[in-house]
């Protein structure tokens, strides 16, 4: 089986997969559509970051792909619906970088409000401007996260471990961590908090989230940070608010536009602004999350294609199964009823014994995994692939 890992994902992705006996191709930058479908030719497992869009168009040009690797937090760069239609699973780091984007977070509150970037800026001139004007310290301020998830939710923690005071909203009912309190309304943590962190995932409904009048709403002389997604934030609304005055300062790590390798031109509304952070989107580049989000994510492939465990997918039902000790069968099947046991009938007719089963259901999908002692012969697998129900089938072994 082949691999191929875009992106710069971490070498040690490459020697999980090495050793579990896969040909790894790996490319430093993403591919448009065109690259993309004819790079995966013969390819077996894709590895992407933020940046390679996985179409339904590049799905449907290789539907043989078994699995796609997003090592990063976000999905949205790929369309899961239609992974899910042929047959492909994908996987996510949903924890690995939490811990390196809340440390950069902390670092740029502390940061704005103490208005470091611009007495940097002020000595590499050669100005000496000692000065306590506009520095204040973060204890005892009020932190007002937006998306109480994995990442805003530690962020809880670590910032009242500073001193400050937490407020959230999220449009689910969360458990507050510490001392924060959950708000009702996003307006209500706008007029509320002194320093506003965006921390929402990238669905559809969530871009434009912040404009004019969410700025207009926050309290005079805020700071606000997006370490998000870009399309969460109008960025014309953020300068002029920043010009006016009306926020004091702000961090930028996500942009509606983010060139597609590193060394690539970049141009922003909000360079050139006093006390405005911008960071090329590297919230959870460090190298401890990046390791780990190689291990993990390069685990969850492996592990798929050794058993066809699809423990923590985001789009195929789960099922948590170990390696195989005889023959295994793998049916990804329309979520009707009757296809069990009309999969279970086909076994029983050629002599197959089943020594387990495990079936899990996803909305319009249903997946089971079948160990049989015997290996699977040819033709009932053809049987099973012909079955009206069936999106995918594959026969795995003790022996790979």
């Amino acid at each position: 089986m082949k691999a191929l890992l875009l992106e710069n994902i971490h070498p040690c992705a490459v020697e999980i997969l090495t050793d579990a006996g896969f040909e790894v191709e790996t490319r430093s930058g993403a591919l448009g559509t065109d690259e993309l479908v004819a790079a995966l030719d013969g390819v077996d497992l894709l590895g992407i970051r933020s940046k390679t869009q996985v179409t339904a168009e590049v799905l449907s040009a290789r539907p043989d792909l078994a699995a796609v690797g997003a090592f990063c937090i976000g999905t949205n760069q790929i369309d899961l619906d239609a992974a899910a239609g042929e047959g492909t699973v994908v996987f996510n780091a949903p924890f690995s970088n939490t811990r390196s984007v809340v440390e950069l977070a902390v670092a740029e509150i502390i940061s704005l409000a103490r208005r470091l970037g611009d007495k940097n800026a002020a000595m590499h001139a050669g100005r000496w401007d000692k000065s306590a004007k506009g520095a204040h310290e973060v204890r005892g301020r009020t932190l007002g996260i937006v998306g109480y998830g994995n990442i805003g939710s530690q962020l809880s923690v670590v910032a009242e471990s500073l001193g400050m005071r937490v407020s959230f909203y999220d449009i689910a009912d969360k458990l507050p961590l510490g001392n924060a309190r959950q708000v009702e309304t996003l307006d209500e943590l706008l007029q509320t908090c002194e320093t506003i962190s965006l921390h929402v995932d990238g669905r559809p409904g969530n871009a434009g989230l912040f404009g004019a009048d969410q700025f207009a709403r926050m309290r005079p002389r805020s700071i606000f940070l997006n370490l998000c997604r870009g399309l969460v934030v109008d960025h014309e609304a953020l300068r002029d608010n920043l010009l006016s005055g009306h926020i004091a300062g702000a961090a930028v790590d996500v942009f509606p536009e983010e060139p597609a390798a590193a060394g690539e031109g970049f141009s922003s509304v909000l360079q050139g602004l006093d006390n405005v952070i911008l960071t090329p989107h590297i919230g959870g580049s460090t190298q401890e999350a990046q390791e780990d989000i190689g291990r993990y994510v390069a685990g969850k492939l492996r592990d798929y294609a050794r058993s066809g465990a699809t423990t923590m997918s985001v789009n195929l039902p789960t099922v948590a199964v170990g390696p195989p000790a005889g023959s295994r069968l793998l049916h990804l099947h329309a979520n009707v009823p009757g296809v069990l046991a009309r999969v279970n009938s086909l076994l029983a007719e050629h002599g197959a014994n089943i020594d387990s089963q495990s079936l899990a259901t996803r909305g319009e999908l249903g997946y089971v995994v079948t160990d049989t002692a015997a290996p699977i012969p040819a033709e009932l697998a053809d049987r099973l692939r012909a079955l009206p129900e069936t999106v995918e089938l594959r026969v795995i072994d003790a022996e790979g």
